[in-house]
């Protein structure tokens, strides 16, 4: 009896003690990646690392950047604010005039480390993990003096709790992997020229994507390895969407939509609305990610962040809509704003005079397909969706919907049925809604000056590591 006593006083303690504590978290981002991995339905990929990780935790189909470029993206997720309301909408803007984040806008390290937990951007990893991480922050604001403690993984076990960021260039091209995908297998989208060319660069990025499923795997050997696995929070998600033509740098579901893969921890009680096993279509925005983050880590959510509590006692309601910006990339001028809900996707083009194929020396360099799209064209060897890519101009507004037409091929915005007119006017009014309330910085030009400086920057082969190498 009194052993029984003993042990349910134990068990009682250990609940307690359960209940306070703060769990380590661990993002691990990957650059330049959409949803292509064997558990959102994509075939000639390996990965069964990821996949067992959907299939422990919750897999999010719906989740978002809030833009399709990776500075841009990661300006955001790292504060919880739409990167067009603190001035980070550029790509890789700011980098050398001083220009610091508005007053109570901070970093999630900084929070993160403000309530006790110790902050690493994991770089240096043990020898037989075999590889290193990228390290990248790329963030379009000048950072603190110190914006992680560490860059080593071998701190984080002595250092709890923990949070951490771990980033895999695998997916970023040029794309870095084994060659497994037989591209006469892969399935190309609709919009892209059904050639040896287009297939044998998707199959790279999946190779690409097999490869960083294989380094994922190192990681979770670590966790294991250091004891580390049932007190940790894990997130993989994408910095911004896939690295293809029409992907990154636009604002259609392939530039903004990446996956989300969570796993709770069995040391550490789950929070309300996370259920292992359950794929969710909640419309989620990758600043909601941090919002959340923070909320687990026992961080109240700072007054006028932007992201949104998704999980737990202190979730907010879900969202109706996400949205998402690209402005000024490289040297090439673009301003889109996007809004979509659950089944339609709204696109506002404020520079509609300009190719979708205009000139961005990234792009010319790193993307075959782009110049396929423009010989092709001028064979006349394109079928209409594929033509609207290197036609002269580009609609003011574009309407989707994604529930019938989930690779946008249809342009509804001329469409005279009732239901897409009504989905327009709606989407078309919450956007610009959206616009005024989050203070757009946006419908500020840049001066002419920096973008025409931007187009005399080294090309892509420029030296790892410069600022300016795109």
């Amino acid at each position: 009896m009194i052993i029984r006593l003993l042990l349910c006083c134990l068990a009682l303690a250990a609940t307690i003690h359960a209940q306070g504590r703060q769990p380590n978290i661990l993002w691990l981002i990957a650059e330049d990646f959409g949803p292509h991995l064997g558990c959102y339905g994509t075939k000639e990929v390996s990965s069964p690392v990821l996949d067992a990780l959907a299939a422990k935790g919750m897999r999010f189909t719906r989740f978002y950047t809030t833009a399709p470029v990776c500075s841009a993206s990661r300006s955001a997720f790292n504060t919880g604010m739409y990167q067009t309301t603190i001035g980070a909408h550029n790509h890789r803007s700011h980098r050398d005039d001083g220009y610091t984040l508005p007053a109570g806008v901070k970093l999630i390290s900084e929070r993160m480390r403000g309530a006790g937990y110790f902050t690493a951007n994991v770089k240096e990893l043990p020898p037989e993990a075999g590889f290193k991480g990228s390290g990248k922050t790329d963030w379009n604001f000048a950072p603190p003096m110190k914006p992680f403690d560490s860059s080593k993984w071998d701190d984080l076990k002595h250092h709890q709790p923990f949070y951490a960021q771990l980033n895999f260039q695998e997916t970023h091209r040029t794309f870095h992997g084994e060659a497994h995908a037989d591209p006469a297998k892969v399935e190309i989208p609709p919009y892209y020229p059904d050639h040896e060319v287009t297939r044998k660069d998707w199959a790279q990025y999946l190779d690409a994507a097999t490869e960083l499923d294989r380094k994922i795997g190192k990681v979770m050997e670590l966790l294991k390895r250091d004891g580390l696995l049932e007190n940790t929070v894990i997130c993989f998600f994408g910095d911004n969407g896939q690295a293809h033509v029409r992907g990154k740098q636009f604002c259609y579901e392939e530039g903004l939509n990446v996956p989300l893969i969570m796993q709770w921890p069995s040391g550490v009680p789950a929070p309300q609305g996370y259920e292992a096993g359950r794929v969710s279509d909640q419309l989620l925005m990758s600043i909601d990610l941090t919002a959340s983050s923070l909320d687990w880590a026992g961080v109240t959510k700072p007054k006028g962040m932007q992201g949104r509590v998704f999980m737990g006692a202190h979730a907010e309601p879900p969202r109706e809509h996400v949205f998402g910006a690209r402005d000024r990339c490289d040297m090439t001028v673009f301003r889109f704003r996007t809004v979509a809900d659950a089944r339609y996707r709204y696109i506002h083009n404020f520079t509609p005079d300009r190719p979708f194929l205009q000139f961005n020396r990234y792009k010319e360099a790193q993307y075959p397909v782009w110049n396929l799209i423009k010989e092709l064209a001028a064979q006349d060897k394109l079928t209409p969706a594929q033509a609207v890519l290197a036609a002269p101009t580009m609609p003011e507004e574009e309407l989707y919907d994604l529930q019938n037409d989930p690779f946008e091929v249809r342009n509804l915005a001329q469409s005279n049925k009732p239901e897409d007119r009504a989905a327009l006017e709606r989407l078309r009014g919450v956007l610009n809604e959206w616009i005024e309330r989050t203070n757009d910085q946006g419908r500020i030009p840049e001066p002419e000056e920096v973008a025409k400086n931007e187009g005399s920057t080294k090309p892509p082969q420029a030296k790892k590591g410069k600022k300016k190498a795109k």
